[in-house]
C-alpha cells in the first residue's frame, strides 16, 4: 500500500490557503537558484497556478506536495517534474523553507514518501534530480536514500561567483 504518511511529516496536495506559503518561498532569493528563477512571481500569478493545480499529473507533468507536520504546518515542498511516463522517469526536487528545520530527517522521510510513491503508485523506473556541486545536505540526502552520481556538467550554471558545476544523480527502481 502506498501512503504519504510519515512518522513525523506528510505529504499533501497544494491548497488555496497555501498562497502566502508558495509566495514567500518563490520570492526568497537565497533559493533562486534551485530552481534556476530569475524574476519574483506575483501573488495574481501564484493564486492562477494554486486554481490549475488540480490538474493529473500525466496532464501537467508535474506534481507539487506541502511537506507539512501532523500540527499541519507547512515545512517544505517536494516536487515531481518533467514527469514522463512513456518512459518510466521523473525529477524530482525538495526544499525545507526553515534553515532550522533542515538536517532533522525531514526531507529524508518527504523523499522517502515519495519515491515509494513515484515507484509503487506512479509505477516509474527511475528518479533524477540536479545538484550543484557545493550543495552537500542535498549530496547527503540524496545519495543517503540510494541516488547515485553518474554525471558532472562543468560550468552549467551561472551565479554571482561565476560558474557553478552541477551533478547528475539518478535512482533506478530495483
Amino acid at each position: 500500500m502506498v501512503t504519504l504518511k510519515g512518522k513525523h511529516i506528510y505529504l499533501r496536495a497544494l491548497e488555496p490557503e497555501d498562497l502566502d506559503f508558495i509566495y514567500t518561498i518563490e520570492n526568497d532569493e537565497n533559493i533562486w537558484h534551485l530552481s534556476h528563477t530569475q524574476t519574483p512571481y506575483s501573488r495574481f500569478l501564484i493564486k492562477q497556478y494554486l486554481e490549475n493545480a488540480h490538474q493529473d499529473i500525466y496532464e501537467a507533468k508535474q506534481l507539487r506536495l506541502v511537506i507539512s507536520d501532523y500540527d499541519d504546518k507547512a515545512l517544505g515542498l517536494i516536487d515531481i517534474f518533467d514527469f514522463d511516463f512513456k518512459n518510466k522517469r521523473a525529477g524530482v526536487g525538495i526544499v525545507i523553507t526553515n534553515p532550522e528545520n533542515r538536517g532533522k530527517g525531514i526531507g529524508r522521510e518527504a523523499l522517502e514518501l515519495l519515491v515509494n510513491y513515484c515507484f509503487s503508485k506512479l509505477d516509474l523506473h527511475q528518479l533524477y534530480c540536479n545538484i550543484s556541486e557545493e550543495n552537500t545536505m542535498s549530496f547527503q540526502l540524496f545519495e543517503g536514500i540510494g541516488f547515485k552520481k553518474v554525471g558532472l556538467k562543468k560550468d552549467w550554471n551561472f551565479t554571482n561567483e561565476g560558474f557553478n558545476n552541477e551533478y547528475f544523480l539518478q535512482l533506478i527502481k530495483d
